[in-house]
């Protein structure tokens, strides 16, 4: 599904050069086009926390396509995990990249991949079948969702934003999913600054 995201992506892409340069002849490369910003994330769903702070920096690659890369910072908190009155905690952070497409200039689909490292502490129920246990994780997860924008358009890339996302590969050491593997609603809000536009209008 990502693949196909960026994919469809660059045809965009090229068909949004082709179009320019039916006109003024314009390079491939505009730095007006960088972007930057971040968001923080927070999600409640049968006993488990997840908040998060994500900062990302990107480019757009056409009037409807953005790209990017993200960097993720999270801490999960589950209780009732293995044995009720437990809890599982865990630290996790990694890198990702996304796609995100506007059909309209104030809705956008997204696609985002990453790559977490999950530090987890077990801490068994007073009286519980388990004992504590530390342990370190890898895992890789695929969200896809969409969100809201205050207001994306040519000329002003700077907006506020709104998403919700789920992991559809919900493997098993995900830090969004819960202990019966359900993918948890994962709500992103944040804002996005636009770099090196100043007055200038892109396309």
């Amino acid at each position: 599904m990502f693949l196909c995201f960026i994919t469809y992506a660059t045809l965009l892409f090229a068909q949004d050069n082709k179009d320019d340069n039916r006109g003024e002849k314009k390079s491939g490369f505009k730095k007006e086009n960088l972007f930057t910003g971040g968001g923080v994330s927070a999600s409640f769903f049968n006993g488990t926390t997840v908040l998060g702070i994500t900062p990302h920096f990107g480019y757009s690659l056409t009037r409807w396509a953005d790209v990017g890369f993200v960097f993720n910072l999270n801490y999960t908190s589950q209780r009732d995990y293995a044995d009720y009155g437990d809890k599982l905690r865990q630290t996790v952070y990694g890198p990702g990249a996304f796609v995100r497409l506007f059909p309209v200039r104030f809705l956008f689909a997204q696609a985002q991949y990453e790559y977490n490292t999950i530090h987890l502490n077990y801490i068994p129920a007073t009286g519980g079948s388990y004992a504590p246990a530390k342990t370190n994780l890898t895992a890789g997860s695929l969200l896809l969702g969409a969100g809201y924008t205050s207001g994306r358009s040519p000329g002003n890339n700077n907006y506020y934003y709104l998403s919700v996302l789920f992991d559809v590969l919900a493997q098993p050491n995900s830090p969004y999913v819960d202990n019966l593997q359900r993918s948890i609603p994962i709500i992103k809000a944040g804002y996005n600054i636009a770099l090196f536009q100043g007055r200038h209008r892109r396309r």
